[in-house]
């Protein structure tokens, strides 16, 4: 993606306010780390356009408030795939 800094951060965020995405979503979308991710969207974006930097803090909240959740969901998906693969073999 070969882009500046500002226009990035621009379309993560429209990204990130549409969809919900997690910062590891739109790093994978957009084929960059997820430290870039989170860079622009709270520094390059808080200067160049504050409406859509409040709009994606807000997901990124409720993203970090619900990621125990998805662990725990991860979590409980592996143990029952093991389980069931022991009874299998």
């Amino acid at each position: 993606m070969e882009t500046n800094a500002n226009e990035r951060a621009h379309m993560l965020g429209e990204y990130i306010a549409a969809t919900g995405a997690t910062v590891r979503a739109a790093a994978q979308r957009f084929e960059i780390s997820k430290s870039t991710v989170y860079s622009d969207v709270t520094q390059h974006l808080r200067e160049s356009d504050r409406a859509l930097f409040e709009k994606v803090r807000c997901v990124l909240e409720k993203n970090k408030a619900e990621r125990h959740l998805r662990g725990g969901l991860a979590t409980r998906k592996r143990w029952q795939q093991a389980q069931e693969h022991s009874k299998d073999g």
